[in-house]
């Protein structure tokens, strides 16, 4: 399962209990309003000490709690859990510009370039103040701070070009501190990989 896989299951597993438990409490509490209106029973019942009931209403939420907490969590371990073959680009973000270092040391500024059907692991870091690289078709969001190297990584399973930006604010030209992730076939990635002038 790749990291995008992850992110959407817990997304969807979370939503889908959330919009079952919305209608389902609605339900239940319209049930409640027309079953036990005042004019049916004027003395309200007393619950209290109904020991079965409290156990109840107590162990199905924290099974829920659990369940969403297990998806999230092996969503997490995902991103997390880079591939021993995964392909290493350095990210380095300044005011405002994304610097791509690769294992060449070719550098490439606001376009990042891998070729389809590899992992592909971002070591980001910042050489001036607090940014964060966003890629919202891989799910990835990193804080990229100065003196504390992070990453994250993404498989790169779809000839394409995706948007990249900054999503902490870092100064006045925040919103211009845009870049683009283009993934090409293999040759097409060596081949620019070995262009001089980047």
């Amino acid at each position: 399962m790749t990291p995008v896989q992850g992110v959407d299951l817990a997304f969807w597993y979370i939503l889908g209990i959330s919009v079952v438990l919305l209608f389902g409490i609605t339900a239940v509490m319209v049930y409640f309003v027309v079953r036990f209106r005042r004019s049916r029973h004027p003395v309200a019942s007393d619950i209290r000490d109904n020991y079965k009931l409290e156990i109840l209403w107590t162990i199905i939420p924290t099974l829920i709690a659990l369940s969403m907490f297990y998806v999230g969590w092996h969503s997490y371990l995902g991103l997390r859990a880079v591939p021993d073959d995964a392909m290493n680009v350095a990210v380095e973000a300044q005011m405002f510009s994304w610097l791509f270092i690769y294992e060449n040391d070719k550098e490439s500024e606001n376009e990042l370039v891998v070729p389809v059907g590899r992992a592909v692991k971002l070591n980001v870091s910042s050489v001036d103040v607090l940014h964060s690289l966003f890629i919202a078709a891989f799910r990835i969001k990193v804080d990229a701070i100065k003196g504390i190297p992070t990453y994250a990584w993404f498989y790169a399973d779809k000839v394409g070009e995706y948007d990249i930006q900054c999503t902490e604010y870092c100064g006045v030209n925040h919103s211009a501190m845009v870049a683009k992730l283009r993934i090409v076939p293999q040759e097409e990635f060596e081949a620019w990989l070995a262009e001089d002038g980047n």
